[in-house]
Parts: structure tokens; C-alpha cells; sequence
């Protein structure tokens, strides 16, 4: 297992549109997946521990944005063969079990994910309502653990702010977890 962290943001990126299928049944766009003021997107998968330890805290944090006009959606890019544990049989078991209440999409050719340049899982892309990059940081201070209750929720904070002003915050900290398991050529 390699540990990645997150490059800085690049403030003002556009969004990539993307076109996937989720576990709903549903395709999704970029579009349908846009909040009023706001879309966080979310590389994750089933297996690793870096995404285990903070799941319950993803699941809160998206539902608590959606009352500031932030959406969600999470996407899935790593090779499935590989990594059984993130088929799209599984991200269907795993988003009931857990009731997500965002998309789950599956990037099966990962080309999504070289398109946004997601390096790990959780990699964490904040937009404002027009589709630019203003968060590129972590969830919280939690690694393969949790954090403590208590911990500053980054994301949250940032995201909040984003519907609140368009603009995210200037400091950032870098998302780590576990590489995007990229298929072999």
C-alpha cells in the first residue's frame, strides 16, 4: 500500500464533466450531480483504510452541506480486479449498508480520475457553483484512525464557506490515504 498526499489547489480549475454509472442504476453527469451552491466530489473506495476511518464522518458532513446547497457525489477508480473489494457489486452492498446520500459512481476505465488528477482515496475536490476547484484538502485530521470527536472539520468548514462566498479558504491541508489502484497496461 502506497500513502499519497494531495496536491495544492488549484484555485479556479473547472470541473471535468463526466458521464458514469451509479449504483442507483442511474447514469450521472457532472451536472445532475451540481448543488445550488456547490458540488464536492469525492474519489473513494470500499477497501481502504484511510476512507474506513472517516466514512461515518463523509456520510454526516454530506448530509449536514446539503442544508447550504452543496451536493455530493463519490467516485470509484480503482482496478476491480485487483481490488475485489471495490466492485461495483460491492460500492452497491456498501452505499446500502451506510444509506449514502450522494451518488456512488464507478470509474471503470479511471480515466475520471486522470482527469482530475485524483491521486488517492479520500481525494476530496470542492466546487463552487460554477464549477470552480476551491478545496483540495482533507476531511479532518484522521489518518488510519480516527481523529478524536472533537477534531476541526476541514471540509466541512471549507465547503460552508464555499456556499456561503463562492470562495474556499487560502490554507489548506493536504488529503492523504491510500494510491488509486491503477490497472496495468
Amino acid at each position: 500500500m502506497v500513502t499519497l498526499e494531495t496536491p495544492i489547489c488549484e484555485f479556479g480549475k473547472k470541473a471535468h464533466d463526466f458521464e458514469l454509472p451509479g449504483v442507483d442504476g442511474r447514469t450521472w453527469s457532472l451536472q445532475q450531480c451540481m448543488g445550488k451552491n456547490g458540488l464536492l466530489i469525492m474519489f473513494i473506495c470500499n477497501h481502504c483504510p484511510y476512507v474506513k476511518a472517516v466514512l461515518d464522518r463523509i456520510l454526516r458532513d454530506t448530509r449536514e452541506l446539503k442544508q447550504f446547497g452543496i451536493e455530493s457525489v463519490a467516485i470509484m477508480s480503482n482496478d476491480t480486479v485487483e481490488y475485489p473489494a471495490d466492485s461495483f457489486d460491492n460500492m452497491k452492498l456498501l452505499s446500502g449498508q451506510l444509506n449514502f446520500g450522494f451518488p456512488y459512481l464507478l470509474d471503470e476505465t479511471q480515466q475520471i480520475a486522470k482527469d482530475y488528477g485524483a491521486v488517492c482515496t479520500p481525494d476530496f475536490f470542492g466546487y463552487n457553483a460554477n464549477f470552480e476547484l476551491q478545496y483540495r484538502g482533507r476531511l479532518d485530521a484522521s489518518r488510519k484512525e480516527t481523529a478524536p470527536a472533537d477534531t476541526r472539520r476541514e471540509l466541512f468548514e471549507a465547503m460552508k464557506l464555499v456556499a456561503e462566498t463562492g470562495r474556499g479558504p487560502q490554507q489548506q491541508i493536504p488529503s492523504m490515504g491510500c494510491s488509486i489502484k491503477w490497472k496495468q497496461d
